[in-house]
């Protein structure tokens, strides 16, 4: 329609209809990146042919005391064929899009969707049946051993600390590239120490167990009845904890002090649990307490790359790429704060420096 081509009192007459019209139907609107449209609430004109009741709205609109005067029908009529048109166009449009995302035409649908490594998940299944497989011919290797260990060993326990080895070695040779840095820091195997490490992984107890020193980890009681793997524990002289326990954590400090009077040694992760992003955690002071107590050095092991491979809740994948140990100079002191305060300051460098 060219609106040009009419009277003055029909283009006055076609904006005046225009804003009493427009007011049926509610508009689009935007937020937060998503337009939302709403269908219309009520017809006002029909599509097609105008009826009484339209011809009689328009005829209202021009007899308004606003200084509009009488147009013609003609120009009415085409006007309202017009608007007849965009107004059921416009309902189509709102009837079929309700919710529009903003990212519409920013990717394919699956994009934002995190992609599924299947050769990982591969790589997890495998691990986890090597290690399997192993536990079994070796803990009946640890069970013929156990009571020559009691006889002559019963503390450090160092036979099955060697087989834990052979076990940890075989199940992560094939998918783990490991790098040992500062081996000559370890104390020797009959000196007691504190070890203390940083915690990334389900694979951090893999890794530590192909050091091949006679540490006795920390672990909660329910992991002591999963078949071969718990009893294998058990034997090795694993300390049981019932983390919401507090006698069960008296008799696990008890635990630790007995053993390291008696040679042995303990492994800390003072963190208390896993880091979910990788970050550096505060570290608690139990380990630093014991040490101090019973005068025996820290040991501060950085563990780099294993919360990569198998990150904190998806312990069923196995991802490529490399892992380092980093074995401190063992740190000696009687003050509790100050073991804990530089043991986490030479396991965050280490990590810092790693990048």
């Amino acid at each position: 329609m060219e609106v040009a081509s009419h009277s003055p009192h029909s283009i006055l007459c076609y904006k005046q209809s225009r804003l009493t019209s427009t007011s049926s139907l509610l508009p689009l609107f935007t937020h937060k990146g998503l337009t939302v449209g709403c269908s219309p609430c009520r017809r006002p004109v029909v599509f097609g042919k105008l009826t009484s009741s339209a011809r009689r709205s328009i005829l209202c609109i021009a007899k308004k005391p606003v200084g509009i005067s009488w147009c013609d029908v003609d120009a009415k009529e085409e006007f309202a064929r017009s608007y007849n048109v965009k107004l059921h166009n416009q309902r189509k449009l709102s009837r079929h899009t309700v919710v529009q995302c903003g990212l519409v035409g920013t990717g394919s649908p699956d994009a934002a969707l995190p992609e599924v490594n299947i050769v990982s998940k591969v790589r997890g299944l495998c691990f986890y049946a090597i290690a399997a497989f192993n536990a079994i011919y070796l803990f009946a290797l640890m069970v013929v051993a156990h009571p020559f260990v009691l006889l002559f060993d019963r503390y450090r326990r160092r036979a099955h600390a060697f087989i834990a080895k052979i076990w940890a070695t075989f199940a992560v040779t094939p998918f783990l590239n490991i790098k040992f840095e500062g081996l000559e820091n370890l104390p020797p195997p009959d000196v007691p120490a504190v070890y203390v490490s940083n915690h990334q992984s389900f694979l951090d107890i893999y890794v530590l167990l192909t050091i091949g020193r006679p540490y006795k980890f920390i672990s909660k009681t329910s992991i002591f009845l999963i078949p071969i793997i718990g009893w294998a524990m058990f034997l090795i002289g694993v300390i049981p904890l019932r983390r919401m326990d507090r006698k069960s954590q008296l008799e696990c400090v008890k635990r630790c002090i007995y053993l390291l009077q008696k040679g042995s040694s303990v492994f800390f992760f003072p963190e208390g649990t896993r880091s979910k992003d990788g970050k550096l955690g505060d570290f608690k002071k139990g380990a630093f307490s014991l040490a101090a107590k019973t005068k025996v050095p820290v040991v501060p092991i950085t563990l780099i790359g294993t919360g990569n491979i198998m990150p904190v809740g998806k312990e069923g994948i196995l991802n490529t790429g490399p892992v380092k140990v980093v074995i401190h100079k063992p740190i000696e002191g009687n003050d509790t704060e100050t073991l804990r305060r530089e043991s986490r300051n030479v396991i965050a460098e280490a990590l810092d420096f790693q990048g």
